[in-house]
């Protein structure tokens, strides 16, 4: 039942990105900070699509890919084509690799200690997905005070 709900909302959100990073006027805008707010929408983006393919993709699908954290921050000018297909790709990962999760490793504890605790895999994905509704806001807040 968990499995299929966060099928459901990673699907929703991972597509609302897109149509958030699409809906910036100015493709330069996408890249602005603003005295208040260190991280662009771009940059979030890239955090979004870097943290869901390591921690579900990778570490729970087996999904090859190499993260560079601090890339994901200090990346600039991306075209908002390749962001695009970059969130496309994440959410076909987060997809299979929930799809495949067995209710046993969905209630075994999560192969990394990300935050000096256990914590079933569950509880993870459910942080996962709290994360990307955060920044998902922020992209939508930040967006809408460029694009005035």
């Amino acid at each position: 039942m968990v499995r299929e709900m966060l099928s459901q909302l990673f699907e929703r959100d991972l597509t609302k990105l897109k149509v958030e990073i699409k809906a910036y006027t100015n493709e330069t805008d996408l890249w602005k900070t603003a005295e208040g707010i260190s991280n662009s929408g771009g940059n979030l983006c890239l955090h979004l699509v870097g943290n869901l393919k390591h921690f579900v993709g990778k570490t729970l699908g087996n999904i090859p890919y190499e993260r560079i954290r601090e890339k994901e921050f200090s990346d600039k000018n991306i075209q908002i084509a390749v962001l695009e297909k970059s969130v496309d790709e994440t959410l076909d990962g987060v997809l299979k690799t929930l799809q495949n999760l067995k209710d046993s490793e969905l209630n075994s504890i999560y192969q990394i200690n990300v935050f000096g605790k256990e914590m079933t895999t569950e509880w993870f994905l459910i942080h996962l997905y709290g994360h990307l509704s955060y920044h998902l806001g922020q992209i939508n807040y930040h967006r809408r005070l460029l694009n005035r």
